[in-house]
């Protein structure tokens, strides 16, 4: 999901920040004065963080990635994934791939864009009152939202590239999310389990979600 640097102009990646700032400020009210989210997002960026160092393979245009999406989204909820994503991705390129700094901004939106979209569509319904049941088919359904966003933002960015990407190049990178998207569920749904067995514990009371989803 990442697109390298070279691919956009100068042009193109002010936009990008432009609308990866206002994206992130829209939401800022509901991290602001929460001491709890703080930590969540905190939380967030790091298990995304070494969810992306733990596998990464280029394939076609771009590169495939364990993002853990749909576990840190569900643990921790949408606000702190939201930022969790932007400052994974800035310690990502802090730490292990500085070059990756320069589209900080263009990799974000490649996530949070979807991750917006996927939660407004189907994530919603997890946490409301009663929470819908943490099944895997529903996470998969997550899932597919969500990285069915990602492609096409992939796909987004390298149409706006200074050179053409052969699209069997995009597809190929496509096609390589659809097992992430059927087995990344299962992992999410251990996770939740896991965790919802020890709800009573303080922190995990306290830093996650799990008291408020249900679980088959």
């Amino acid at each position: 999901m990442h697109i390298e640097p070279g691919v956009l102009n100068a042009a193109k990646i002010v936009f990008a920040n432009a609308a990866a700032v206002s994206t992130l400020a829209v939401f800022l009210p509901k991290l602001m004065w929460r001491p709890d989210i703080w930590i969540k997002t905190l939380l967030a960026a790091l298990f995304f963080s070494i969810f992306m160092e733990v596998f990464h393979m280029p394939v076609g245009a771009s590169e495939l990635h364990f993002v853990g999406a749909s576990a840190v989204y569900v643990i921790f909820g949408f606000v702190p994934t939201l930022f969790g994503f932007a400052i994974g991705l800035l310690l990502q390129g802090l730490l292990f791939e500085p070059t990756d700094l320069v589209h900080l901004a263009v990799n974000s939106l490649s996530l949070i864009l979807p991750l917006i979209a996927a939660h407004g569509l189907l994530g919603r319904h997890f946490f409301a009152e009663g929470g819908r049941v943490i099944r895997w088919a529903e996470v998969v359904k997550f899932d597919a939202a969500f990285y069915g966003g990602v492609v096409l933002m992939v796909g987004f960015w390298l149409s706006l590239g200074n050179e053409p990407t052969p699209l069997q190049n995009w597809a190929l990178f496509a096609v390589s999310y659809l097992p992430l998207v059927l087995l990344e569920p299962l992992f999410t749904c251990l996770v939740v389990r896991t965790l919802k067995r020890n709800a009573d514990n303080p922190l995990i009371s306290r830093f996650t979600t799990v008291k408020t989803l249900a679980t088959a």
